[in-house]
């Protein structure tokens, strides 16, 4: 019976909610740019102002990563994203095509469905709810349970900031009686419009499945490949700082190093000076025994956690100063964990023979977990970088950057966002790294340029005329035969 009121009152809150930003949003969608533009930058203010105690609440609720680098997110989803978008045209007429004659009009989607995710919930909240705003929406957000205060609170602290800078209330709302019954209303609700869903692969299939039109992004799975021309001291550190970056709950995050059998020495040299720590064969068994479950998942008690915890988890006796766990590999499958997404600092190790066998690790490395998500060169060889690009079943590689910040725009020229699409062959409906833009629709205006009676005259040319005479006597000739047959 308590499960049942639960459900009853998760529901019923869910439509309360999307009641109030449905009425908000008709009214939003009328605002000015200038309106909305105002409205984004208080909701941003607001959001720096408070990065690190949210930061803070994040890490204390969910345990996962290190709160000094959730306010690097905070601050990236504040500050980073915000820039990106800030000066976008997102209102009424945005491109007049005058040579074309055609002019596109930006349309707001209407109420969106926002999934939050454990692993980044403050950050992913600001940054859901800035690029939904500035394109003239409204939105609703589902918190994992385990980051419910954390994202309720963020929720908060944004929803003031836009009302008191103009917005209508309800524009920004989050549920507080969790369940999945609650959720998939949310999702399936009629007056739901989109559902940008971030979070486990089931979540997200969920969003696929529900009937309504989704953004939705897969696993990663990045395979990093060192090439024999990389720079592999710099390699190296980039590969660790990113690895280590709250504990490695990016998704874009490199999960395993794949290096040509020439360079091996120097890279494993490299990362042990660096502080990595190559686990033995024994020590490498315990640990995936105690990364896979039994279902076949991985262990969610890893995520996040630091090596020293891990190593405590598993039973390991650990040097103190390692920063990141290697096992090296040889085989990639669904029961070997080293070979798929590790959301702690945990990487694979592969060596191939040469370029053309590591291009064809990483693709089989992707094929078994994280298609259409992220891979990482470090390489100065462009003819190699080429290939890669032209082979490789992902949506963004990436060259000579951390893979968790260059994934999400932060030291690269990527879209800023912490959603990241991967594409038909991921699962999802755009390869995009998603902002604003992902979240209207262009009406398009198009001015005819030529006339029905141009296009029939084209289509009635001599030459057309006579093409079709000799198709019919062909064609009379063919039947009169097989009659005489």
């Amino acid at each position: 019976m308590e499960l049942i009121d639960k459900d009853l009152l998760s529901i019923q809150e869910v439509r309360c909610l999307i009641a109030k930003a449905k009425a908000a949003q008709v009214k939003f969608r009328q605002y000015s740019q200038e309106q909305i533009d105002k409205i984004v930058k208080a909701m941003a203010d607001a959001a720096d102002l408070e990065a690190v105690r949210l930061a803070k609440l994040a890490h204390q609720e969910t345990g996962f990563g290190k709160s000094e680098d959730k306010i690097i997110k905070n601050i990236f989803a504040c500050k980073t994203v915000f820039n990106s978008i800030k000066d976008l045209k997102t209102v009424g007429i945005i491109n007049e095509d005058r040579e074309k004659k055609i002019i596109e009009v930006a349309e707001p989607i209407g109420v969106i469905a926002g999934l939050i995710p454990s692993t980044n919930p403050t950050s992913t909240t600001i940054y859901k709810s800035l690029i939904a705003l500035k394109a003239g929406n409204a939105i609703i957000f589902s918190p994992h349970p385990s980051a419910k205060q954390c994202i309720l609170e963020t929720v908060k602290i944004l929803s003031e900031a836009a009302i008191k800078a103009g917005a209508p209330e309800g524009i920004i709302g989050c549920m507080s009686v969790l369940s999945m019954r609650g959720t998939e209303e949310l999702m399936k609700h009629k007056d739901v419009s989109l559902i940008l869903a971030t979070g486990g692969e089931a979540m997200v299939k969920a969003a696929y499945s529900s009937g309504t039109p989704a953004i939705g992004v897969g696993p990663g799975n990045g395979p990093a490949f060192i090439e024999k021309s990389a720079n592999i001291p710099l390699a190296v550190k980039r590969i660790i700082d990113s690895k280590t970056f709250d504990n490695g709950v990016i998704c874009a995050s490199e999960q395993s190093i794949v290096v040509e059998k020439e360079i091996k020495d120097q890279v494993v040299a490299e990362l042990k000076k660096q502080g990595a720590y190559f686990l033995t064969q024994e020590e490498s068994d315990k640990l995936g025994k105690y990364m896979l479950r039994g279902n076949g998942t991985i262990n969610p008690q890893v995520v996040g956690k630091s090596v020293e915890k891990l190593a405590e988890l598993a039973g390991l006796n650990i040097p103190k100063n390692a920063k990141v766990l290697i096992s090296e590999q040889t085989t990639v499958s669904k029961d070997n964990p080293y070979s798929r997404e590790k959301l702690a600092p945990i990487l694979g190790f592969y060596v191939e023979e040469n370029w053309e066998k590591a291009c064809d690790r990483c693709i089989e490395l992707l094929e078994n977990e994280g298609k259409g998500h992220t891979l990482i060169i470090h390489s100065n060889n462009d003819d190699i970088i080429k290939q890669f690009a032209l082979k490789k079943p992902v949506s963004r590689l990436l060259v000579n950057t951390c893979g968790s910040l260059g994934g999400i725009g932060a030291t690269t020229n990527l879209v800023p966002a912490l959603t990241l699409g991967c594409g038909a062959m991921g699962g999802s409906s755009t390869s995009d790294n998603v902002g604003p833009m992902n979240l209207l629709n262009l009406r398009r205006v198009a001015y005819g340029v030529r006339e029905f009676a141009d296009l029939r005259e084209e289509g009635t040319s001599n030459e057309r005329i006579q093409l079709s005479q000799e198709y019919v006597e062909n064609l009379v000739k063919n039947i009169l035969e097989k009659l005489a047959m």
